[in-house]
């Protein structure tokens, strides 16, 4: 039988292993990675809400870091590289703070301007091909339990919900899906020319998407600066349709460890 002293010590032993297993994972969620679940249909059919990801962090350097217990071994920002154009990025919101998803449309400098919903990046054409229908059921989806919105306006819940969906080719030669809706009041813009230090985002569910294009004095993103980029989306790791993710019969095997475009 094992002494008393034994005893207490092996449940030190044990707290101490969860304790450095605790600031190992605090340090690994910091430094490289961070969890981040899909809430809403603006990056559709690339994000679907109930995408579980977790975002690279390392991808742009290392964001202004706040270690738990002050044990990192650097602080501040070391830049390992920028964005691309066709990058999937989570970043804060640089008015409301709340982390959004979006696809990277606009580096610094470029100008960027949408005519009849199509892309032109510096004069350049972002070439759209026709790639069928994008097809989902018409019902509350995630959390949040809201409708999504349809081409084929009037259909009753349960009913087929449709998009066109489009092959988008950017001037770097990335190629990625798009949704469109119809005609949107975001179809036709200005020309935007994107600041020093800033990027300019847009979903890829084009008509349902209120990113770049809409001015922070009007609730949009408008221009993201360089330090609110948190990471760059690589892979969902799991996927689930549902209210909960704990609803096993809603999940989407297809979707696990599905790479991002």
């Amino acid at each position: 039988m094992a002494s008393k002293a034994e005893t207490q010590g092996g449940l030190m032993e044990t707290v101490k292993t969860v304790f450095w297993a605790l600031v190992i994972a605090g340090v690994f969620r910091t430094l490289f990675f961070q969890p981040f679940w899909i809430p809403s249909s603006s990056m559709k059919d690339t994000l679907l809400i109930g995408d579980f990801l977790f975002v690279n962090k390392m991808a742009y350097g290392y964001s202004a870091v706040s270690c738990p217990f002050s044990i990192c071994p650097i602080s501040g920002r070391i830049l390992a590289g920028e964005p691309e154009l066709g990058d999937v990025v989570v970043f804060r919101h640089p008015v409301a703070g709340s982390d959004y998803v979006k696809r990277v449309m606009g580096k610094p400098g470029d100008k960027i301007q949408v005519r009849d919903g199509v892309v032109f990046i510096n004069g350049v054409e972002a070439r759209q091909e026709p790639a069928g229908v994008f097809e989902e059921e018409f019902e509350k989806q995630g959390p949040i339990g809201g409708f999504p919105r349809c081409k084929n306006r009037g259909v009753g819940l349960g009913g087929i919900c449709e998009k066109d969906r489009y092959l988008e080719t950017l001037p770097n030669g990335v190629r990625h899906s798009i949704l469109d809706i119809g005609e949107s009041p975001l179809d036709n813009t200005k020309v935007y020319t994107v600041p020093e230090g800033h990027f300019f985002f847009m979903g890829d569910n084009r008509d349902n998407s209120t990113d770049s294009r809409v001015p922070q004095t009007a609730g949009g993103v408008g221009f993201v600066p360089f330090e609110n980029l948190i990471g760059r989306v690589d892979r969902v790791i799991f996927s689930s349709a549902g209210r909960s993710m704990f609803y096993f019969w809603t999940w989407r095997p297809d979707r696990f460890f599905k790479a991002i475009n």
